[in-house]
């Protein structure tokens, strides 16, 4: 099986953007390397879909970076027959940041997830192919609050994020589409207070790291208790590991300790872990709602 590529049109009129996004999906066609800005994949550009019934999955990166820190995890899935949307949250990535930590960049995110399985559906070629109405998120970081917002959470503002140095709700449209979710050291201080997660009623498989010092571990008990069905929960402290320690391992040039997400807690191996995420990622998606074959 290879892999196949292409972009597809998706725009958010509410903000007035267009959202990049990639699908990856099974093909049976010639692969060749193709850049994809810093980053290098092997993939069939614009080969047709093979297979009907794939099941769709959509990964939300982290503040402030890209989709392609994720290539790893998305090509595992495509070779095991999902089809896997990659976008980049315009206003929150490496190349322009200008909406990170703002209540606005909440809001917008789980919509910009939304419109892309809304794309991915009505695409001519992949949508036909698709299991109808049910997707998964798999979301890293900030990206592991995206996907719990447009799966019921109900979010609140920081007070340090609002004019009158007050918290406040704000308002995020759930999807029921979503079936299942993968938080990869979920950043969610917005979901943190009293049931804030009591509608979030979805298979969830969530792995953090002890050593993480942006999402600590020591949150981790408040997401759990919040949950209606704990019985769901598949979670799990990955020892050792960072809070970068679950993306694709960088390129040589980009990695040096001024660049923290190409860093690692010491003795910690990377490659070697992505291995059995990868493969604990594919399972669970396959033991929930979503048929493969």
């Amino acid at each position: 099986m290879s892999v196949g590529c292409r972009a597809i049109e998706v725009t958010d009129a509410v903000q007035g953007v267009r959202v990049p996004t990639w699908l990856l999906y099974p093909a049976e066609a010639i692969e060749r390397v193709e850049p994809f800005g810093t980053y290098s994949l092997s993939v069939a550009k614009e080969a047709p879909i093979d297979g009907d019934q794939r099941p769709l999955v959509v990964i939300s990166h982290g503040t402030g970076s890209t989709p392609w820190v994720l290539r790893d995890l998305a090509l595992h899935l495509v070779r095991g027959g999902f089809v896997v949307a990659l976008l980049a949250h315009p206003g929150n990535t490496r190349r322009d940041d200008s909406l990170a930590h703002t209540p606005i960049n909440l809001i917008n995110r789980p919509r910009h997830i939304r419109l892309v399985i809304d794309a991915a559906f009505a695409d001519r070629e992949i949508g036909p192919r698709l299991v109808p109405d049910a997707a998964a998120v798999i979301g890293h970081s900030l990206g592991g609050y995206t996907a719990l917002a447009l799966a019921g959470g109900r979010p609140m503002a920081l007070p340090h994020e609002s004019p009158d140095g007050q918290g406040h709700p704000f308002s995020v449209e759930t999807d029921a589409r979503v079936r299942a979710l993968v938080l990869l050291a979920p950043a969610a201080p917005w979901l943190m207070v009293e049931g804030a997660l009591g509608a979030v009623d979805v298979p969830v498989l969530m792995r953090t790291g002890e050593k993480d010092l942006f999402s600590p571990t020591a949150f981790d008990d408040v997401l759990l208790r919040g949950f209606p069905d704990r019985t769901r929960i598949d979670y799990r402290i990955v020892l050792n590991a960072g809070h970068f320690s679950f993306l694709s391992p960088f390129p040589p040039a980009m990695v040096h300790p001024q660049f923290p997400p190409s860093q690692d807690p010491p003795g910690f191996d990377r490659a070697a872990y992505l291995l059995e995420l990868h493969a604990e990622v594919q399972a669970f998606l396959r033991r929930q709602w979503i048929p493969t074959e």
